[in-house]
């Protein structure tokens, strides 16, 4: 018999927008920064842990495998073994599922699961050209040949790249992940007045959380070496409305395109961790869960369209709950792109695509936007792309609390041509 598991508590690091330099904190810092309080206020000890995974794809060359550097600097004992996946954009729910199915299957009790990607800190890489060139000067044995390789030394040899811009291409279809979100704004007909509306109202909506209080036990405060304090996410544009945002040019497909950088996510740097129990643990060590994971499934499709993993990842766990759109109380999709979260929409509210593509006759439906990323998400407060599927998942759960709703899924598209989606129950 399968165990329940449940998600017993979560924190996360404010999300910092970066900014043309390496920021503050590398990914373990950000790990380690939200990390250390969650673990104080638990009310089991670290040696209770029995497994450590973060989700992590912009790992740097001092940090291979950031989820055992994060577990010895947290203090977890050094006997309980840590790994790191990566699943692109789904990297920080991956911890979560594998945590999920580890306990389900009786292997494990108390996992300690995150994400976290600092964008900032991405490397710069040289062109092809400039790594052929260095390797032939290397390569040269005499004063003769090193002076005829360095003859071959291009200016643009010195001229880097930054390796997020290559990341963020698909190698298959040379498309960058912009691009995928035009193709949807053409398939569904998603105007850019829409993508803008949706793009104002996700900052509304995390300012007015932020205020409010309802990030406060979710969100903790960072600090960095030189004593800054960081207790906000500092990309929230308050105010922001869709005459403000029209006045941006679009970035990928001049001078037609949707997409713009008012209307994508922010690249940013941030960790998110959750903690998952069985009900056993649950109950020794008197812990209080904020809900129970009933399912999770991971659909993929062509890469040029990504941007609809979530409803081909979702599809199925309606499908296997005997469950309809209008069923699920609440919903966190991952707002890569405005106009990628409205396509998501209007696909799982087209008959056809239900019944033809989905297997979803009957279950699919009308979103309400009021279900849909209650207090904002990856426009207003950025995308570090290990992170962004922990947070979700560790928000939805405490949103469906505060809100009082039974049901909740968190889902993301993935780059290169995924998705990934989770289902929540009230504890």
């Amino acid at each position: 018999m399968a165990r329940a598991v449940y998600l017993v508590d979560g924190a996360r690091t404010p999300f910092l927008k970066a900014r043309g330099k390496p920021g503050p904190f590398t990914p373990v810092d950000l790990a380690v920064q939200c990390g250390r309080p969650l673990l104080m206020r638990q009310s089991f000890d670290k040696d209770a842990i029995d497994l450590v995974i973060l989700g992590c794809v912009n790992v740097i060359a001092d940090e291979m495998n950031p989820a055992r550097v994060a577990l010895l600097r947290l203090g977890i004992p050094e006997r309980i073994p840590a790994f790191t996946v990566q699943i692109n954009c789904g990297s920080g729910m991956q911890s979560i599922d594998t945590a999920f199915r580890t306990i389900e299957g009786g292997h494990a009790d108390i996992v300690l699961a995150g994400g976290t990607d600092a964008l900032s800190h991405s490397p710069l890489v040289l062109r092809r050209g400039a790594v052929d060139w260095f390797a032939r000067l290397n390569g040269a044995r005499s004063t003769a040949d090193r002076l005829k390789a360095l003859t071959g030394l291009r200016p643009d040899f010195l001229k880097p790249m930054l390796g997020l811009e290559r990341g963020l291409t698909d190698p298959i279809t040379e498309l960058n992940m912009g691009q995928t979100a035009e193709i949807l704004a053409h398939l569904f007909d998603i105007s850019r007045e829409a993508a803008d509306a949706y793009a104002a109202a996700s900052h509304d909506r995390l300012d007015r959380a932020t205020k409010e209080g309802w990030l406060k036990d979710e969100m903790l405060p960072a600090f960095s070496r030189d004593g800054e304090v960081f207790e906000r996410d500092d990309g929230v544009r308050p105010g922001s409305s869709v005459e403000s945002l029209g006045k941006l040019k679009p970035v990928f497909e001049k001078p037609y395109g949707k997409v713009t950088a008012g209307n994508a996510s922010q690249i940013t740097d941030g960790a998110s961790w959750v903690i998952l129990a069985s009900e056993e643990a649950v109950e020794r060590h008197g812990m209080t869960p904020l809900a129970r994971i009933v399912d999770s499934h991971w659909g993929a499709l062509d890469p040029s369209i990504m941007g609809l993993g979530p409803v081909l990842a979702s599809a199925p766990i309606l499908k296997r709950q005997a469950m309809s759109v209008a069923d699920v109380g609440l919903w966190e999709l991952n707002e890569a792109f405005a106009a990628q979260v409205l396509a998501c929409l209007a696909a799982l509210a087209d008959e056809t695509i239900c019944r033809d593509v989905l297997d979803l006759e009957g279950l699919g439906g009308v979103i309400r936007h009021e279900d849909l990323n209650v207090d904002g998400g990856a426009i207003s407060l950025g995308h570090p792309v290990g992170t962004s599927g922990n947070r979700i998942t560790l928000h939805l759960a405490n949103a469906m609390r505060r809100l009082g709703r039974k049901r909740g899924i968190a889902t993301e598209c993935i780059g290169g041509g995924q998705g990934g989606a989770m289902l929540l129950e009230a504890a």
